[in-house]
């Protein structure tokens, strides 16, 4: 089949559940999704919002803390929030990307050539008796290895090793501090590390993402030399767009019609709607992610109008303020005040 650029924008938005709200757990919804980019605290309560028919942020807050939800380091070497199993397994695929973050971070700086060997048998001594603040065990890695400062060692440990970052870290408006504390996931979840499924995590993409190449794929996770991966599996449907490239689905899952409305929508920094195809304009024009960018990159929240980014937004005080990238029909603007009532309901919980 050969899909128009908007059919493939409608069905990305379908299978993001951004065309229609659904009634699911948080739990399910970010298992669905393969995580949530989770850098800073708010996004992923943002991202479920707009995805759920009732989000009770308390309920994700409860689930941090039970350990059914767990911050850390895994697609594209950033934090997401998963379940225990993907923070198990995601990881371990994910272990290149972290290499190559090594290699080129500037704040590793010189601490890349450490010895690996005696740096993992330090971070197994330093939080042998349990969880530490970031910054108290960068400095006891200091004591191991004096050469090297203690922001570089700590960021050696976050890149190097399997770790998760505690509660109250990422919980909803927590009273205590959120300074980053971390723990081996082995340790904090209770089970082992372990290679993944690579083709049914394709699967779980293409069923969240899809349809899409092995170029998206690795966008989307940082992962290289998927192709054959996905040329070999042999369950997969061909699809075209409109340059005739190949594109791979998972059979029968959903193709939207093109015509179908989409709603307004305000999403979090860095959701992963947008961050993992790699033409990156699934959902936006090359101008209007210029404009999110900024001059540092990041610079706000994305504000989607008829499936497309359309606007920038910011939280100030609990209340959302908005810069439209173009005027806004009556019914546009009808529904972006209804979803900025909602967000702002949801913040002030």
């Amino acid at each position: 089949m050969r899909l128009t650029r908007r059919r493939l924008n409608r069905t990305l938005l379908l299978r993001q559940h951004l065309l229609e709200r659904v009634d699911r757990t948080p739990a399910e919804m970010v298992d669905h999704l393969v995580g949530l980019q989770a850098q800073e605290s708010l996004p992923p309560y943002l991202s479920l919002a707009a995805r759920l028919t009732d989000l009770d942020p308390w309920e994700v807050s409860r689930a941090l803390e039970s350990r059914e939800l767990v911050r850390v380091l895994s697609l594209r070497d950033t934090v997401h929030l998963h379940l225990p199993a993907d923070a198990l397994t995601l990881p371990v695929w994910a272990a290149p990307v972290r290499e190559r973050e090594l290699r080129s971070s500037q704040t590793i700086g010189e601490a890349r050539t450490v010895d690996r060997e005696r740096f993992a048998a330090a971070v197994r001594e330093v939080l042998a008796d349990g969880p530490l603040p970031q910054r108290t065990m960068a400095a006891r890695l200091a004591e191991h290895f004096p050469d090297y400062t203690a922001g570089q060692l700590g960021q050696v440990a976050r890149v190097a090793e399997v770790l998760v970052q505690l509660p109250p870290r990422g919980c909803w408006k927590p009273t205590s501090s959120t300074a980053v504390a971390y723990d081996f996931a082995e340790r904090w979840l209770g089970a082992a590390l372990a290679e993944p499924d690579v083709p049914a995590l394709v699967r779980r993409y293409l069923r969240a993402f899809g349809p899409a190449t092995a170029a998206d794929v690795t966008t989307w996770s940082g992962i290289t030399r998927l192709a054959p991966v996905l040329k070999g599996m042999d369950d997969l449907v061909r699809h075209e767009d409109e340059d005739g490239k190949v594109l791979f689905d998972v059979d029968g899952a959903p193709i939207a019609d093109e015509d179908v409305p989409a709603p307004v929508r305000l999403l979090g920094t860095y959701d992963n709607l947008w961050l993992s195809h790699a033409g990156r304009d699934r959902v936006t024009e090359r101008e209007r992610r210029n404009a999110w960018m900024g001059v540092t990159g990041a610079q706000a929240s994305a504000l989607f109008v008829d499936g497309w980014l359309e606007g920038l937004w910011r939280v100030e005080d609990d209340r959302v303020v908005v810069d439209l990238l173009r005027p806004l029909t009556r019914a546009e603007q009808a529904g972006l005040d209804e979803e900025v009532a909602l967000v702002e309901a949801l913040l002030a919980r």
